[in-house]
């Protein structure tokens, strides 16, 4: 039976397309970006967009570090 499994590498069992949730994290933010202009009153509403947003480009960034030194793929 082993030898019918075939021999892959662990690097090969990732599933999903990675550019593609890259660019849905991309519209994300700037989604969140163009939501701060609108007819609230209040900045907090603001602030929590604002770090939203923030916060999926500095895991974008991160995520570019580490393809760029080969830590991911």
């Amino acid at each position: 039976m082993a030898e019918e499994e075939p021999v892959i590498a662990p690097d090969q069992l990732r599933e999903g397309h990675p550019k593609l949730w890259r660019g849905l994290a991309v519209v994300s933010a700037v989604a969140l970006l163009i939501m701060v202009v609108g007819n609230h009153q209040g900045h907090v509403e603001d602030l929590f967009l604002i770090g939203g947003a923030v916060i999926i480009l500095v895991l974008l960034a991160w995520d570019a570090v580490q393809r760029r030194y080969g830590v991911k793929r």
